[in-house]
């Protein structure tokens, strides 16, 4: 039982056995076939919960059939036992009916609505190409150092935040530039993470420094925003506005802000040079991480090295696991402080860690 669905599993050891349907190309209830057939069986025992309890009226019967090399796995939804639809498509991973994508996976497949992920990963999809087409026209910036403004930004907004800073506080100055201001906000949002030790400390900030020292980001010039009124202001000025409209602001408004943040970062890496790969960050998908964390039985007392965390896929999921599990607040902020080790420090990986966890 998953939330208020019922998941019934069948499984025959051939691939042959999978499925057999009657003369009316229906899936056939006739004794013998439910007895040999993976989807007939699951489809039998869904109708029996049904009509046998008052609890449950949601069910998805799953088929599987064969081995680990050649196999099928085919669920089906079964409602009220008397709406009974033809199988959906066949699936490679269980992960799709775990409590985090359950509820989509329903109203995706079943009730052919578009699900509030997908709403999500259009519109920011559209944000991340804004912002890749601004940071090209406005700033000339080259794959390698897009990543790094942006992640760059989101560190100097949390440090904002902190201090009660505005936009304002980015003034196009000519002695302490937008650049530097922003780099002096990074470095004190570092230290106030307690980042260690002080030689990654060092190694994180020196590579923004493209922020302060690359001098046409620093420079006032005509921008036209995306209303098509036109602004005098640096890019990197512009750029800030755009990220705390778009991005920053909406971690507080959206309840899985991680999702937000990776959705962005993905969407934004795959404008931004073939998937972050001209970086060596391959991105990997939710349901792969979701997987492994169920593979090794994740707890609350475990601790999670990620020797090359990318953009921090894995970490961000185990945390997700190991805080559901925790019994009390005490043990999140320990899991927060001490269960994650990263031999390969990812800038994106410390934005992610530092805004969505603290």
């Amino acid at each position: 039982m998953v939330k208020d669905f019922v998941i019934v599993i069948e499984n025959k050891a051939d691939i042959s056995k999978h499925i057999k349907r009657d003369e009316k190309n229906l899936i056939s209830q006739n004794q013998k076939d439910i007895e040999n057939y993976a989807l007939n069986g699951a489809l039998w025992y869904a109708k029996q919960i049904i009509a046998n309890q008052t609890s449950y009226k949601k069910i998805f019967a799953i088929a599987v059939s064969g081995d680990s090399k050649r196999h099928r796995i085919t669920p089906m939804f079964i409602d009220n036992g008397a709406f009974i639809r033809e199988p959906l498509g066949d699936i490679e991973t269980f992960t799709l009916f775990n409590e985090k994508s359950i509820e989509d996976y329903y109203k995706r497949e079943v009730l052919k609505e578009e699900s509030s992920k997908q709403k999500k990963k259009e519109e920011i999809e559209k944000i991340a190409a804004i912002l890749h087409e601004d940071l090209r026209n406005y700033g000339a910036l080259d794959d390698r150092n897009k990543p790094l403004v942006v992640a760059g930004i989101l560190l100097a907004l949390d440090e904002m935040k902190t201090k009660n800073l505005t936009l304002d506080y980015l003034n196009n100055d000519d002695i302490d530039t937008d650049g530097f201001k922003i780099y002096e906000l990074i470095k004190s949002n570092l230290k106030r993470s307690n980042l260690a030790p002080e030689v990654k400390l060092d190694k994180v900030l020196a590579q923004f420094s493209v922020i302060k020292d690359t001098k046409k980001i620093n420079e006032i010039c005509e921008i036209v925003d995306k209303k098509g009124l036109k602004i005098n202001s640096t890019p990197l000025k512009h750029y800030t506005k755009f990220i705390k409209e778009n991005i920053f602001d909406a971690i507080d408004r959206i309840k899985n802000s991680d999702d937000y943040l990776g959705i962005f970062y993905s969407e934004f890496m795959r404008f931004s040079g073939g998937d972050g790969q001209t970086l060596g960050i391959v991105l990997t998908p939710t349901h792969i991480t979701e997987l492994f964390c169920d593979l090794v039985e994740l707890k609350a007392t475990d601790r999670v090295l990620d020797p090359c965390c990318g953009t921090g896929g894995f970490l961000i999921t185990a945390m997700d696991y190991m805080l559901l599990q925790a019994k009390n607040e005490r043990q999140k902020e320990e899991i927060k402080k001490i269960s994650f080790l990263v031999s390969s420090f990812n800038l994106l990986c410390l934005q992610l860690l530092r805004l969505i966890w603290f």
